[in-house]
């Protein structure tokens, strides 16, 4: 139903206008089940979770800094990274409706690396937030003053538009033959890249170049203002005031080591080791895990966070009561 026939130089050639997602469809229905029940679950702490950080960094004035305002991005993103991915995942999982119209395929792709690309150049501007709180406090309001760290975000976002406009774009303008089955629970590249028909010699260049330029140099840039922060917390005199840096840095290496830990492990492991299945796992790890663990990581490991969602719930709880016995 997918695939349609179409004679082309003498040859029988099909043109796929649906892709099926294998997905998780080798596994045991009951454990299809548990699996969704599963994931049900972690969506939903990870829509509450950052909509919980966003509330909170915004309504809370004591959260009005760089650092948070950068957070409540990232809780954003981590929202829209979840959305593009979890819901058809369920979808298949429950109703076994593993089709996805060609348009909704690129669709889902392009926001994925929307997402994805937006939330590496966000982490390296987090990074950096946190290089010139430490290294330069005495210039650090100047430098990452209101319109300064609007610009760096909205840098950080906007990067991701040609990249997915790209990529996205110039995959799906191949033609696709002779299997539409995507080996994954989502669209991405490498499993769709699988079913062209033609030579993507060029465009597995341009893949490589853009995994570079967008994952490796700002994973690099990362490493590097954390050795230079390190350094500098090192070189502090007070033992509570290098416990006091490592504390506001803590919680942002805890992430960037999470998200990079696992696309490492999913895109640079030898190709002996890196089945389809293995790949499902991994990708889970950063599409559907790491949204989930992040603000927890922020709650758990940040004291003005966790004061301000006391603080939060203490004023809702408040204005709940006087709603109730005016």
């Amino acid at each position: 139903m997918g695939i349609i026939s179409m004679p082309m130089a003498d040859e029988n050639w099909t043109t796929v206008n649906e892709f099926v997602l294998l997905s998780f469809s080798t596994l045991q229905p009951e454990l299809q089940m548990l699996l969704f029940a599963l994931f049900l679950t972690i969506q939903l702490v990870t829509l509450l979770g950052n909509t919980l950080i966003i509330v909170v960094t915004t309504a809370d004035s004591a959260l009005h800094s760089a650092m948070y305002f950068f957070l409540r991005n990232l809780s954003v993103l981590e929202i829209g990274f979840n959305m593009v991915i979890v819901p058809k995942m369920l979808e298949t999982l429950l109703a076994h409706d593993t089709t996805i119209t060609f348009l909704s395929c690129a669709t889902q792709m392009y926001f994925f690396f929307f997402f994805g690309v937006s939330e590496c150049c966000l982490l390296t501007t987090m990074a950096y937030d946190r290089y010139v709180a430490i290294c330069d406090p005495l210039r650090y309001p100047v430098i990452m003053n209101h319109r300064a760290c609007v610009h760096l975000a909205a840098a950080s976002w906007l990067t991701g538009l040609p990249v997915a406009t790209v990529q996205a774009t110039w995959l799906f303008s191949f033609s696709f033959c002779h299997s539409n089955k995507v080996n994954h629970f989502f669209c991405d590249s490498p499993p769709v890249l699988s079913l062209v028909c033609g030579d993507t010699t060029l465009f597995e260049v341009y893949a490589i170049i853009g995994t570079t330029l967008f994952v490796m140099i700002p994973c690099l840039f990362i490493l590097s203002s954390y050795a230079r922060i390190v350094a500098a917390i090192l070189r502090m005199p007070s033992a509570e005031g290098k416990r006091k840096a490592f504390s506001t840095c803590s919680s942002h290496l805890v992430v960037v080591s999470l998200f990079y830990g696992s696309l490492s492990l999913l895109y640079f492991r030898p190709k002996s080791n890196n089945s389809p299945e293995s790949k499902k796992v991994f990708s889970l790890s950063y599409t559907v895990v790491t949204p989930m663990l992040n603000p927890i990581i922020y709650s758990l490991r940040n004291n003005e966070v966790k004061a301000a969602l006391s603080r939060t719930f203490l004023r809702a709880l408040s204005f709940s009561n006087n709603s109730v016995h005016p």
